[in-house]
């Protein structure tokens, strides 16, 4: 049950708000002393603290409530308080609620505009509390899939990382080919040497090549080797990336880009381990585990013809799917810090503008991007101009779904400050409307 803890030394006082909040089915403690109650806080779950600002008889200074007000704030650090004091004592509720209180209210207070208060404290603290658990429960998954595999490093945060990078682990110990989908720049190699690190070919080579990259009438090459006079420039014979991978694993990306001549080669070494080099009859055998990577859309280019279906099945026995980073919205700014590592500090605005931007580059055009910005830091402060990021694109992003400020302070006056109401007829969690109204400077004002 919600429950509000009530610290005032008057009795009279505890019993008028325990009355005004049971009637709003709010569990009320009451502590007569800064003592009882910051033993409470110990012993009971408690969502909000209403304490008074003087607890001793011809005490006017508020000493004793700023003291009770740093004892509760060092141990309980999100714990909503809600200030009660005279009027001669304003200044010092103002400045403890630049400190972190949440709210003041003036002796005699007006019980509408306290439970309003109260309603949306613990609207805030049941959301902080959920936060907070989803926080931790991501953050005891990455602790136990950095414990159990091996992440080369990897930096991320979001949810569908996490479920990306469990996929590619468990899968990695089997032999079966892996398909790595996902846009240019989010970091399928990353992905596909995570896979070999925690394969049985761990002690191999790990070998990529872009097939991409590499003119068509090279690809074969690359992959199987040359004799000397297999084509013109071939001087001497050279190995393949088959042959360099032999007892380790071969990551080819862009898989799409491979012509049909070699996509016939490719199937027959994934059916036998065996090949022969350009220019050669002499049929070699490996051992190797191969994965694939593509941002084409494979199964178009089966219906088209330029792919074989049976190589695409071989291939796809397994398909690891990395979301674009704008799906992995967690995910930015810590990459942003590993970018910077420690050479400047991103600004509130520069961090604002990360989040609202659609990386359509991805995690490739985020290291860019702050690679820039380091270097026009002269302070060591970014900004969002240093970032030059295109506007247009932002501003998209940032208007999706987004009310104006008038627009939030509209539904807020309509819902009578109850933010969950305001919230659900703009359409918005009460989470994306607490940060609306942080946003636009109205969280104090409406706390």
């Amino acid at each position: 049950m919600r429950t509000v803890l009530i610290i005032d030394d008057n009795p009279a006082v505890g019993e008028a708000l325990s009355l005004a909040l049971s009637l709003h089915e709010i569990r009320p403690l009451i502590a007569l002393t800064p003592e009882q109650g910051l033993a409470m806080l110990e012993s009971e779950r408690v969502d909000v603290v209403i304490q008074d600002m003087n607890f001793t008889a011809d005490t006017t200074s508020g000493e004793e409530g700023i003291a009770l007000f740093r004892a509760i704030r060092q141990r309980h650090t999100d714990l909503p308080v809600i200030l009660l004091t005279a009027w001669t004592h304003l200044e010092t509720a103002v400045e403890l609620v630049k400190a972190g209180a949440s709210d003041y209210l003036a002796k005699p207070w007006d019980d509408a505009k306290l439970l309003t208060t109260v309603e949306n404290l613990l609207e805030l603290s049941e959301s902080t509390r959920e936060v907070n658990r989803t926080r931790n429960e991501r953050r005891r998954r990455r602790e136990d899939l950095q414990r159990r595999y091996d992440l080369d490093s990897l930096v991320f945060a979001s949810e569908a990382m996490a479920r990306t990078l469990e996929l590619a682990c468990q899968v990695a110990r089997s032999d079966v080919p892996v398909l790595i989908t996902g846009p240019n720049g989010a970091g399928k190699e990353r992905i596909a040497a995570i896979v070999h690190a925690n394969s049985a070919a761990k002690r191999g080579a790990f070998i990529a090549v872009n097939c991409g990259a590499l003119p068509g009438e090279l690809i074969e090459a690359e992959l199987f080797g040359a004799d000397a006079g297999a084509y013109t420039g071939a001087n001497k014979a050279r190995e393949g990336r088959f042959e360099l991978a032999d007892g380790g694993t071969l990551f080819l990306d862009e898989i799409g880009n491979l012509p049909l001549s070699g996509q016939v080669k490719l199937l027959r070494v994934l059916e036998t381990g065996q090949f022969e080099r350009l220019g050669s009859g002499r049929t070699r055998h490996v051992k190797v585990r191969v994965l694939s990577a593509t941002n084409a859309d494979l199964k178009a280019m089966i219906r088209a013809g330029t792919f074989r279906e049976d190589l695409y099945y071989r291939l796809n026995v397994i398909e690891v799917n990395l979301p674009p980073l704008s799906e992995r919205v967690d995910d930015i700014l810590p990459l942003a810090e590993h970018f910077l590592d420690g050479r400047a500090e991103l600004g509130d605005a520069a961090r604002e503008a990360l989040l609202s931007y659609p990386w359509p580059g991805n995690v490739r055009e985020l290291k860019n991007a702050i690679e820039r910005a380091a270097l026009l830091a002269s302070d060591g402060r970014i900004t969002p101009e240093q970032l030059n990021l295109p506007q247009v694109a932002a501003t998209a992003v940032r208007n999706l779904d987004e009310p104006s400020r008038e627009s939030v302070e509209a539904a807020l006056e309509k819902a009578g400050g109850v933010v969950s109401r305001a919230a659900q007829s703009l359409g918005l969690s009460r989470q994306a409307l607490y940060r609306r109204m942080e946003r636009y400077g109205l969280a104090q004002a409406q706390a």
